[in-house]
């Protein structure tokens, strides 16, 4: 069911066949129509049920009319393999123009959906069922819906992220008619021109101009002025270890199957440095050309002079590699940091910055680069998606960055202009400056505004939830509903039609679409009124009142805690350390109950330290007590976190109540270091001030005072059984603690 550009309808009915099973009613049929309706069904959709007993003899009907946005039956149904379809039917009545017509057609198909499982079948000499045809839920719907006017599906389990989409008159073309560009991470590069017959139209096998795989991964696909000597577009691919520019041009054929385009590549660099992602700009204010800067992953800036290397400069603590951008205005580069920083960088600082390191013989090669004075800081408190820059005219522009909860928009000194709250999770976000007076016509005969400010700038941004969103400034000015989620949002003049908005999904997903104005509206279903029988309600709370009477007379509601008496749980450490191959220390664990019990206790100690049983079972008679000895050992050939060890015994009361006892101890110091002679030389040093006189280290450490010398009290050392050398020192005349 479609409509014209005018908006008349060309279908007036559409009849669905469908099978089903009697003696099954329990599951449920959706029917879609792949095309919008225009028109409103009397009914909720979804309430909508054919009894069983009449469905396969008496078809029902639904009237629509002209401003309904699509149409859901549901209905029983039981699809079942190699059975014919039994002559059932529905037909849909749409009314326009004050007539009613009942025209017969046929649906191209319909999908059966029982729980999980989904059947599709598709009528005979018709096509099968349209990929975007889907029941909408609450959970997505949308006020609007995008109007698609093209879409297609690129490649076949291909990824893509926001660099891989460009929309730009690559091939020079005299009608200056924007081409979609898209590259994938299989290497893959695709240009199309959409020329869909009708709006919404799936894509013609001449809509794709040019497929190639090239050698590696494409992470980003720009167009500019990137060859000297000419001031034409070329496309710029960015790589993993290579920058490559191509010229992109067609030549008309001779045949029926239309003009061919190629691919020839100007020129390449190779990289040394793994990229991340580049931008382009006439950077240093030169005339008619466009200067590339690749940003590599250990965070070198790159800048390209068309076909020669320039210079490469490192940024300033550099963790991650973040979003970049251009400023022509400024002359500046804009980036943000792991810190959550954004970074201004001018090109004259940066071209004119001194070594970083000893330069090689040979440009790009790892450790030659150049450091950077930053020009301008601004903490945004968190990590960035993607960074932008508006500008107005030569003397206005502004700087937008995208956060994971917030809209950040900046002058070009780096003073915040506005920030924006966002109520989902971004993906992507594309803003561009209106000017004054200027009529934007988004699609002809749909929709046209007029933008009065000359210094409104307008943000398209989809989020995680398939809605696109139109900023003007900070006042939400539109939301409209995708059919996936976008990664990248371009606009472009296809068609002579100004203003498309192409989105890319990251496996695919490739849509042009506008923004219309016909209402998808979701109708709840309606609740049965029932009437309120005073009577039971009051019996029912008297009820309830006299139950509520009886528990409060009873003293205690709550259980009594158990005293401290009736569960008792300690522990005692050996302080003897047990020489050997593996030294260890005895831990003794008493359990006692006045009441018999069935108690559980596990034992914990931090790693790599071990125990010989972590983990028992056992009676516990009335006021008897139990002890448990096990032993405590290294198992590794690193230092624990700390020494301390619990206990933790579980038990029931007389009631039945489940409760849990718990005790904590402390091992030995020498379970996983020993005595050693104090050294003067140490590679690091610690010094700790207090604000008391220092502790005698005999008091610190009892365990170690046979080792240490009457004329040394002051100094210890240690051996790790890790293989490290400790010596500490306290002060005599200071408060401080020297740990060597």
């Amino acid at each position: 069911l479609w409509r014209s550009r005018e908006g008349d309808l060309l279908l007036e009915e559409v009849r669905v066949s469908f099978w089903s099973d009697t003696s099954k009613a329990s599951s449920a049929l959706y029917v879609a129509c792949p095309l919008p309706v225009l028109g409103s069904v009397d009914c909720p959709p979804d309430t909508l049920t054919v009894p069983s007993a009449s469905f396969r003899r008496n078809p029902c009907r639904l009237k629509v009319q002209r401003d309904d946005p699509s149409w859901a039956l549901v209905g029983p149904c039981h699809p079942q393999q190699n059975i014919s379809p039994s002559p059932a039917a529905v037909a849909i009545n749409v009314a326009g123009n004050d007539k009613t017509q009942t025209l017969e057609s046929k649906i191209s198909c319909f999908y059966l959906r029982k729980g999980s499982e989904q059947y599709s079948k598709a009528t005979s000499e018709q096509l099968p069922i349209d990929r975007h045809s889907h029941i909408y839920t609450s959970e997505r719907m949308s006020l609007f819906k995008a109007r698609e006017w093209w879409s297609t599906i690129v490649g076949n389990k291909e990824e893509f992220d926001q660099g891989c989409l460009c929309v730009a008159n690559v091939d020079n073309s005299s009608s200056v008619q924007d081409k979609i560009i898209v590259g994938s991470y299989m290497g893959f590069l695709r240009i199309y021109n959409p020329h869909p017959i009708k709006p919404g139209h799936a894509m013609q096998a001449e809509d794709m101009l040019l497929e190639v795989q090239l050698c590696e991964p494409i992470l980003q696909v720009e167009v500019g002025k990137f060859v000297s000597g000419t001031e034409l577009l070329h496309l710029a691919v960015l790589h993993c270890k290579k920058l490559c520019v191509y010229a992109v041009s067609g030549s008309l054929g001779n045949t029926e199957h239309g003009n061919q385009y190629q691919l020839k590549r100007m020129y390449e660099h190779n990289l040394y440095r793994t990229a991340y992602n580049m931008t382009h700009g006439p950077f240093g204010g030169i005339k008619g050309q466009d200067l590339i800067c690749v940003q590599s992953v250990d965070g070198m800036l790159m800048l390209f002079e068309q076909e020669s290397y320039s210079f490469g400069r490192f940024l300033p603590g550099f963790l991650l590699p973040g979003p970049l951008t251009y400023s022509s205005r400024t002359d500046s580069f804009i980036t943000v940091s792991s810190c959550r920083q954004v970074e201004s960088y001018r090109y004259q600082v940066l071209a004119l910055a001194k070594d970083a390191e000893i330069q090689e013989t040979e440009q790009q090669k790892i450790g030659s680069g150049k450091k950077l004075a930053v020009d301008w800081i601004s903490n945004i408190g968190e990590q960035a998606l993607d960074v932008c820059v508006v500008s107005f005219n030569q003397l206005v522009s502004s700087i937008f960055v995208l956060g994971e909860r917030n809209l950040f928009c900046f002058k070009d000194n780096g003073q915040i202009r506005f920030i924006k709250k966002l109520d989902h999770s971004p993906s992507c976000f594309l803003p561009y400056s209106v000017k004054r007076n200027m009529n934007i016509n988004i699609f002809p005969k749909l929709l046209t505004y007029v933008v009065v400010s000359g210094t409104a700038i307008n943000t398209l941004i989809g989020n995680h939830n398939s809605i696109l969103h139109v900023y003007q400034d900070v006042t939400l000015k539109w939301a409209t509903q995708l059919p996936h989620i976008p990664v990248a949002a371009r606009l472009g003049k296809l068609l002579n039609l100004k203003g498309v908005i192409v989105t890319l999904s990251d496996s695919g997903y490739l849509q042009c679409s506008y923004l219309g104005t016909d209402p998808s509206l979701f109708q709840a279903p309606k609740v049965e009124a029932r009437s309120i029988n005073y009577a039971e309600y009051d019996a029912e709370m008297n009820k309830l009142q006299k139950i509520i009477k009886e528990v409060r007379k009873i003293k205690d509601i709550l259980p009594k805690s158990e005293k401290s008496e009736d569960f008792a749980l300690g522990q005692a450490v050996d302080s003897e350390i047990k020489a050997g191959v593996i030294p260890s220390v005895t831990i003794k664990i008493e359990v006692e109950s006045r009441l018999p019990t069935l108690t559980k206790l596990t034992v914990c100690v931090p790693c790599p330290l071990a125990l010989t049983q972590n983990f028992f079972i056992f009676e516990l008679e009335s006021s008897v007590s139990k002890t448990v000895v096990l032993s405590a050992f290294r198992k590794g050939n690193y230092l624990p976190a700390d020494l301390e060890g619990s206990v933790i015994a579980s038990y029931n009361t007389a009631t039945g109540a489940p409760r849990v006892a718990q005790c904590t101890f402390r091992l030995p110091l020498r379970l996983v270091c020993f005595p050693a002679q104090p050294s003067k030389t140490a590679s690091q040093k610690l010094t700790i001030d207090t604000n008391k006189p220092t502790v005698s280290l005999i008091t610190l450490f009892s365990d170690f005072a046979d080792q240490i010398d009457e004329d040394q009290l002051n100094v210890l050392g240690f051996q790790l059984l890790a293989g490290s050398r400790i010596t500490l020192l306290a002060s005599k005349t200071s408060r401080e603690y020297l740990i060597n």
